[in-house]
Parts: structure tokens; sequence; C-alpha cells
């Protein structure tokens, strides 16, 4: 069953202002939720050096740090979605709090690099029962003239988190050491349940009716699983990895014949129809591989290579955030003006020159002259480009079905992600032992910016091609675009819906 969109709340909306004081309750709980989430995917590559040195793990064991969670996200963050829409919104966002929470600590305890993987694979299935609910919490909580001022400051106060997530990883890094990158979260959490169960109102969606899609969820997530593992585990090359590649590629195509049949599908068929959707996603896939591939490798590279500590590393990828949260808003607008096409195109091609400019952070690399010309090309580029790209696939769907397209989209960015982590090191030549030896790695880092430049080349000429200005673009400059359309995902939930609601 598909998520329905959020902004339409099943009950009555309760109406709480945000300047009383259950309002501002509501809104530092989803605040609180969704930095959980946001600051697990900006603190965790740069632990990932004293990870493997920690627990004597290679390179496979780090990657599959990072996809473990990512695999369970993206083959659950539709499901999330529509369990909250039928069972309470507040009381999936509340469980997936604790779920992550339990993950969290687990990554903390781990005494092992295969407890690790399973903690962290417990933690993308919190997070995809988390992250969905917590602008949806907003939507459906608060008075409708309050919910865009709302929507704005979860933004900025995201924002604030989003930007010192890298430098507070390397913090703890350096500090008090690897493991409280997770353990971090268990306080958040402490103090976001009690708030949530307190002052937060339940809603569903009454209209959320029929069974859930277990069938192609499930198929879905074991074909990513299994293609995932064969990339990963492709120098060993065992029986076993030939034998899960092709289990993956046949339990995918087992997954479009499913989907093609179900009246309740996760992944309606029907919704592709849209060939700007179509479009506007297949350029999602090339852009947000290139930026999961270069984010996994680029604190890695600065850490083995350039001799940066954790905290230092973090803190280089400051500018690229910082200019994000400066200009989103402000892309959004001009592409809300002249169309998502040039936007879609140019940006793409000017993250692919920060990528390549990468290539000069080499042995003893310097900041100023080596670094921060990349990440802020990088910046400017990614300014360019996500907020039109969300906006594309809002506008490019009827409006009943936004969540649908949003949560699809945002499905599609980080399986995407997921791949290109699993792919690259294979791609670039980066053997299981490379991350341990600075020249190995640093020359299959440059092949993998090249790699990354050429997704996002294609992208852009995919753009160009293919996508047109739709004929509604009201929702071009979302306020959560500031934040959810960070470097890791689009944003998770629609834009507020306008449409009069009962009891307002």
């Amino acid at each position: 069953m598909a998520p329905s969109v959020p902004a339409a709340p099943s009950t009555p909306s309760p109406g709480i202002r945000l300047a009383s004081a259950r309002g501002r309750w509501i809104l530092l709980t989803t605040v609180l939720g969704s930095t959980m989430a946001l600051l697990d995917s900006t603190v965790v590559n740069v632990a990932l050096p004293r990870i493997g040195e920690d627990l004597d793990a290679d390179l496979a064991v780090l990657q599959w740090t990072v996809n473990a969670y990512m695999l369970t996200l993206a083959g659950l963050i539709l499901v999330g979605g529509a369990l909250g829409d039928r069972f309470g919104r507040r009381r999936v966002f509340v469980i997936g709090t604790v779920w992550f929470a339990a993950g969290s600590l687990l990554c903390g305890l781990a005494p092992n690099a295969g407890v690790l993987i399973a903690a962290r694979a417990l933690q993308g299935v919190g997070g995809a029962l988390l992250t969905p609910g917590s602008l949806a919490l907003i939507q459906s909580s608060l008075h409708p003239d309050d919910r865009a001022r709302a929507v704005g400051l979860w933004s900025g106060l995201g924002g604030v988190g989003a930007a010192v997530g890298p430098f507070l990883g390397g913090w703890l890094v350096d500090g008090p050491g690897w493991r409280w990158v997770f353990l971090i979260n268990v306080p958040l959490a402490a103090l976001c349940v009690p708030v949530a169960l307190r002052y937060v109102p339940e809603t569903r969606d009454p209209q959320a009716t029929g069974r859930f899609d277990v069938l192609g969820a499930t198929l879905g997530a074991l074909s990513l699983g299994l293609v995932t593992y064969a990339l990963i585990e492709a120098y060993s090359a065992t029986g076993w990895v030939a034998g899960a590649a092709v289990a993956g590629v046949l339990l995918g195509v087992a997954f479009v014949l499913v989907e093609r049949r179900r009246p309740n599908a996760m992944l309606p068929p029907s919704i592709f129809a849209s060939r700007q959707f179509t479009a506007v996603n297949l350029v999602t896939l090339a852009v947000y591989a290139a930026l999961g591939g270069f984010f996994f490798l680029a604190v890695l590279q600065l850490q083995v290579v350039s001799g940066y500590s954790a905290l230092a590393a973090g803190a280089a990828l400051l500018p690229t955030t910082v200019i994000m949260l400066l200009l989103s808003a402000r892309a959004g607008e001009l592409g809300e003006r002249i169309g998502p096409r040039i936007p879609l195109t140019v940006g793409p091609l000017v993250c692919a020159a920060g990528m390549l400019l990468m290539m000069r952070a080499g042995p003893s690399a310097s900041y100023g002259a080596d670094v921060l010309p990349a990440m802020t090309v990088l910046g400017l580029g990614l300014a360019t480009l996500v907020a039109p790209l969300t906006s594309a696939v809002l506008a490019s769907v009827d409006p009943g079905r936004a969540g649908l397209a949003s949560g699809i989209n945002n499905a599609a960015a980080r399986a995407a992600g997921l791949l290109a982590v699993a792919a690259l090191p294979l791609l670039s030549g980066m053997g299981p032992e490379a991350y341990r030896t600075p020249a190995a790695f640093d020359a299959a880092f440059g092949w993998a910016m090249v790699w990354c430049a050429g997704l996002l080349v294609a992208g852009a000429v995919l753009a160009w091609a293919t996508v047109r200005r739709p004929a509604d673009l009201a929702g071009a400059a979302h306020p959560q675009c500031r934040v959810q359309c960070q470097v890791t995902a689009p944003p998770l939930e629609p834009p507020p819906d306008r449409r009069p609601e009962s009891g307002a």
C-alpha cells in the first residue's frame, strides 16, 4: 500500500497553534526525530577509517557499514509511510524512534564487524518508520495557518543539524571515540519519545485501507541486497557471488512483474505513465549515485591519503552544506520561474566539476588550495539542482499522488547511493585492503571521481533531453528543500497541502 499525502490528515485537524506550549513541543519532537536520522547519514562516513582500524576490518566491512542502513531504509521507506497512515502517525513515529535508538545502542556496543553491520540494518528499519512521519506530524497536528512557519522552523533547525553533522562526527571520533557517533542518538530518542507521547495528537488516514504490499517490499529489498552483496564481494569471485548476482537480477524482474499485477502495489507502474516523472527519477538515480559514492570515498581520501584527522575531514565538508542552506531556496524560486530543465542540466555539470577538482586532494593536500575549491563548486552545483529536481518530481504527478511520488523519488535516491557505494570501489580498482595503503587508495580515488563525474554528466544530458517545464510548479520553493534535499536524499514529504480541512 502506498503512503498518502501527509498534509491531508484523516481525522479533523486539532488546530494546535504553534505559539502555544504544546505547538512548540510538537515542533521540538519532530526536529529531534528528523535530526537523528539526518545526523546518522552525515556523521558515520567520517568514522569509517577509525571503525576499520578498531575492528580490523577491510573495505567491504566499511561499505556494509554504510549500505546495511541504506538497504533497509530504501527498501522499507514506502512501507513506513503507509503504516503511519494506517495505524497512526504518532504511534509509528514513536516506534521508529525507539527502534532507531535501540539499533544505535547496539551499533555503539558492537564487539565485531558482524554485529555492527546487523545493527546498522536494524537502524535502517527504525529510520524507515521514523523519517516519513516527522513532517507529517507537523502537517496533521498544527493549525493550517501555522504550518508554513512550522515547516520553515523545522527546516532551519534541521539545517543546523545537517551543517554541524560532519563536524560533530569528527569531534566524537577524535574525542570519546567512534562508538559515540551512534550512542549520541540514545539521549536524543530519550527526550523525543516522551514529548511525542505527551504532546503530539494521534492522526491517521481512514482512506488507508487494503493490504500492505509485503511481497513487493520483500522482493525489492532482497533484490537490492543480493546485488549489493555481489558488487561488494566481487573480488572474492566465488560461486556464491555469481549466484547472488543472478538471484538479485531475477528477484528484480519478479518485483517488476508482481508490482504490475497487484492492486495495492507499493510501486504502482501507473505513476510512471508520466514521462516527466520517469525522466526526473532517472536524473535522480544518476545524481544521487554520484553523490553517494563521492561522500563515502571523500572522507576516506582526506583521512587515509591527505592525513586529515576525523575532525578536520568532517569540517572540510561544511562549505557544501552551508552553501546548500543559503542558496537552495533561491534556486527553487529560480526553477519556478524558468522551469527545471536548465537547473537540472547545469547543476550536475557544476557538481561534476567539483568532483574532478577533488582529485587535487592528494598527499599533504592544502585545504585552501585543494579541498575548499572542490567543496565550494560542489555546493554551488547541489544548490542549483536539488530544489528544482524535487519540485519537478512533485509537479509531474497529480496532487493526490504527491506523497507517493515523493516517497518513490526518495527511495530511488537512496537505492542509487546504496549501489554506488557497492560498485564504485570495484569499478575504480579499489581492493579490500586499499584503504590501508595511501598510494593505492589515492590512485583508485582518482578513477572513482571520474566515474562519479561521468554519472553526473549523463544525468545532465538526460535532463536536457527529457525534462520539460511541468504545467504546475506550485511546489517549487518548499522550505523543507533547504534541509531534506541535502547531500543524502530528496525530501521525504510533499509540500504543505493548501486544501481546506475540516476542523480548521
